[in-house]
């Protein structure tokens, strides 16, 4: 048990999905799990273990932002020994290429900023999710027939953004789109020696304003989570 986790020893998987929002974290482990059951509920950030095709299988709520899920990381690799960190989430497209309902799977993570920053000072850290994750979660994806795009985006530390200047930056050099995780967990995972990466539904797109409404988000994030399964025990 941590300050965060209201787990005990052996309640977490080595594996550990991560959706921000805790009643998507109850949704997936509710949908794709079996023997599920509730690890933790402090501060309402839900957690649950359960098994996939065998495999036991956290899902472990992390909140808006990299601060919020740099809390939940650090307990989950220094007090819970996980290994696998995958992020499940939503983001904004930033190409024309890239469409409401696509998959993207974040190769690297640019930011302005995460809680790493006071120990990288001058670096300019560029974080990566682990290989091996990063192609099973293609093939998988490929398999399903799933819309996918592999590439960099961006993890904002603002979700009310009032920087079209670098917004613009971005699209210019191919950013795919943005969230508020990634960059963070890519770092943690690097500094303690652990597999992650970014499993993403485009739900909204910066460029054309189209969104998802909330009545259809919960089918069409079925297929990341599904993926991000797959890739983590293909």
């Amino acid at each position: 048990m941590t300050i965060h986790i209201g787990a005990d020893p052996g309640d977490i998987a080595e594996t550990v999905l991560m959706p921000g929002d805790p009643l998507r974290a109850k949704w997936a482990a509710e949908t794709f799990l079996e023997n599920t059951v509730c690890i933790n509920e402090v501060r309402g950030m839900l957690g649950f273990t359960g098994t996939w095709k065998g495999n036991r299988v956290t899902i472990q709520g992390s909140g808006m932002g990299m601060p919020s899920l740099s809390i939940y990381v650090n307990e989950l690799i220094k007090d819970f020994n996980a290994q696998t960190l995958i992020r499940i989430g939503s983001a904004g497209g930033m190409q024309d290429k890239v469409k409401v309902r696509d998959v993207v799977l974040a190769m690297t993570a640019s930011t302005l900023s995460t809680p790493s920053r006071g120990i990288f000072k001058e670096l300019n850290y560029a974080p990566c999710a682990d290989f091996d994750l990063l192609m099973a979660a293609y093939n998988a994806a490929q398999s399903k027939g799933s819309p996918t795009h592999v590439g960099g985006i961006y993890s904002s530390d603002v979700f009310y953004d009032e920087r079209p200047d670098l917004n613009e930056q971005m699209v210019r050099h191919g950013i795919l789109g943005v969230e508020m995780e990634a960059a963070e967990l890519y770092n943690l995972a690097a500094r303690h020696g652990r597999r992650a990466l970014a499993v993403l539904t485009i739900s909204d797109h910066l460029l054309t304003g189209e969104a998802l409404p909330s009545s259809e988000r919960q089918s069409s994030f079925s297929d990341m989570v599904e993926i991000a399964l797959e890739a983590a025990f293909p």
